[in-house]
């Protein structure tokens, strides 16, 4: 399933200045299903957006940055002119992406896209290091998932896919992202 908003990355690779948008994924582990959505939903989004996924070139990082910072380095190799968008399945291998790319001109205007928005990537946005991030909403997903039990024991017929949506933290909205996330933890 696609989660609706990898466009917009797609879309800030292009006001960053490239003109052919290509995007690499550092994805989990190889075979989960739900690192498979997300790499779906990254390919799809950028297809969607007039850019290139880059499938072929897929690197399985298992979702550790140690291993995140093996595939940048292996991407960089490959692609010395630089890619447009770097698509990670977590925030801990885009922060490590692109820890490992600063420096390299050829990927300065890069967008290191996580998945999740967790403090630590938000604080990373507003730090100029991780680019963007895909969020979901954890307490509406908590919340609908014991309506849904609720309605289940009341014989209610439940829909087959419950969307709790989701959001891309950007530096506009990191800082409210990361004060929402610490009220939970209050």
């Amino acid at each position: 399933r696609k989660y609706r908003d990898e466009d917009k990355v797609a879309e800030a690779a292009k006001e960053a200045g490239c003109e052919e948008v290509t995007a690499i994924n550092i994805a989990g582990v190889q075979g989960d299903p739900t690192h498979a959505e997300r790499t779906k939903g990254f390919q799809e989004g950028t297809e969607e957006a007039g850019g290139t996924f880059l499938a072929d070139e897929i690197q399985y990082a298992d979702s550790v940055a140690d291993k995140a910072v093996t595939s940048m380095e292996a991407i960089m190799q490959n692609h010395p002119e630089g890619v447009s968008i770097i698509f990670c399945n977590n925030d801990d291998m885009a922060m490590a992406a692109a820890r490992t790319a600063a420096g390299n001109a050829a990927y300065e205007n890069t967008i290191f896209c996580g998945f999740d928005g967790i403090q630590s990537a938000c604080e990373s946005i507003l730090n100029d290091e991780e680019t963007m991030s895909i969020a979901q909403d954890p307490y509406g997903m908590g919340y609908k998932s014991v309506e849904a039990c609720v309605n289940a024991i009341n014989g209610e017929t439940l829909e087959e896919f419950i969307d709790t949506g989701c959001k891309v933290i950007t530096k506009e909205n990191a800082q409210e992202q990361l004060d929402t996330l610490k009220e939970y933890l209050g």
